[in-house]
């Protein structure tokens, strides 16, 4: 039986027909008829919805409820583990321990003799199969920095992104990612993933959680403007920034790099490819893929594409960048959404960085040369 489809605002869709040289084979067409064309019950685009803050209540605590996010409160009780300069940089070595798992290692970064409170960000690392490394993925401590390192750090075109945007003036917190470095499980991540959903939890309710409670931490540190912190980062950290941003206002500014397609790409061409991070039961029939970070809506954000980017098919990060225009047109704030496709693989290189890192100016510094006329109230 095919499921009840809503109309969207865009009118009928019919679902185009699918090959068997998809990941499901013969269960392709099956799978995509029950995924549908039109917008899910819960998306903005459903002409059902008329009134932001009501569907943003409703479509935020079904994604959370789906996600099986535990529910467990936490005040942060960080240790400073250790205090140094480098690189024109004040560096706070950190750690905390959440209601689960080993302790959490972070690192702080702002100018050396910065004063005030800053406008914050927290830096999402990325996945990139390098389940050894957290925070030293987008980081740097010291000149020595092993060949292996340095050759992951090559997706930023060799350089350690965090550290450059805290030089431009930046409260900037990276954290291991839930699975990595200090919190890295004992086997590998199917075998967390499994292992988690007989809990009654699930890997990216976990992830959610905890970058949830490290903005908890540098929304409260006395040196950072808690109404100024945005988020970022590649690939896995794209992945992150979608669900943290998507269901957190605290976020002011968002910039995915490298993560931004459909549902329906992953379930026909892409899943193999992909993390078990992403995968969240129920979901995909009521929120698109995109629409998750359309939750925050008016609330600005930039989505950074690599046209050639093999996780993705092009014309299903093509269909994204459609639905989230949709989606900030509907609220009323089609001037808060903005989506760049750059030429290459999957990367965040110097040229992207630079354009991200000018659009984070113009939201969280209030900076008028740049390219976003700044934050909508909510």
């Amino acid at each position: 039986m095919k499921p009840a489809r809503c109309e969207g605002v865009a009118g009928a869709a019919v679902n185009p027909r699918v090959g068997a040289d998809t990941m499901l084979g013969p269960y392709g067409q099956w799978a995509s008829d029950w995924l549908g064309a039109q917008p899910g019950a819960l998306s903005w685009r459903n002409r059902a919805f008329q009134d932001i803050e009501t569907w943003r209540a409703r479509a935020v605590a079904k994604t959370r409820e789906l996600l099986l996010l535990p529910d467990m409160p936490w005040q942060p009780r960080v240790r400073v583990e250790r205090a140094f300069e480098y690189d024109g940089l004040t560096m706070e070595d950190l750690s905390w321990q959440l209601p689960y798992g080993p302790r959490t290692r972070a690192l702080f970064m702002k100018p050396v003799g910065a004063q005030g409170r800053l406008p914050g960000v927290l830096a999402l690392h990325d996945h990139g199969g390098k389940f050894q490394w957290g925070v030293e993925k987008i980081t740097r401590t010291s000149v020595s920095i092993s060949g292996e390192l340095r050759e992951h750090q090559e997706y930023y075109g060799g350089r350690a992104w965090a550290n450059e945007l805290a030089k431009r003036g930046y409260a900037v917190l990276v954290h291991d990612g839930v699975g990595f470095a200090s919190r890295r499980p004992p086997h590998d991540e199917e075998v967390f993933a499994k292992s988690l959903l007989c809990a009654g939890a699930s890997w990216p309710g976990l992830v959610v959680y905890d970058d949830e409670r490290a903005l908890d931490y540098l929304v409260s540190r006395h040196d950072v403007d808690a109404e100024r912190v945005g988020c970022g980062g590649l690939s896995g950290g794209g992945l992150r920034t979608v669900f943290l941003a998507g269901l957190n206002p605290r976020i002011r500014a968002a910039f995915p790099v490298g993560w931004m397609t459909t549902w329906r790409d992953v379930m026909l061409h892409t899943a193999r490819m992909h993390t078990w991070m992403l995968y969240v039961p129920g979901l995909p029939r009521l929120l698109d893929f995109p629409e998750i970070l359309g939750l925050r809506a008016p609330l600005p954000v930039f989505v950074l594409n690599d046209s050639e980017d093999p996780l993705y098919t092009l014309g299903e990060m093509q269909a994204a960048d459609r639905i989230l225009g949709e989606v900030y047109a509907k609220a009323g704030a089609p001037d808060q959404y903005r989506c760049t496709f750059y030429p290459g693989p999957h990367k965040f290189d110097l040229h992207m960085q630079e354009d991200a890192f000018a659009w984070l100016d113009g939201i969280l510094k209030g900076d008028r040369t740049g390219s976003h006329p700044g934050i909508p109230k909510r």
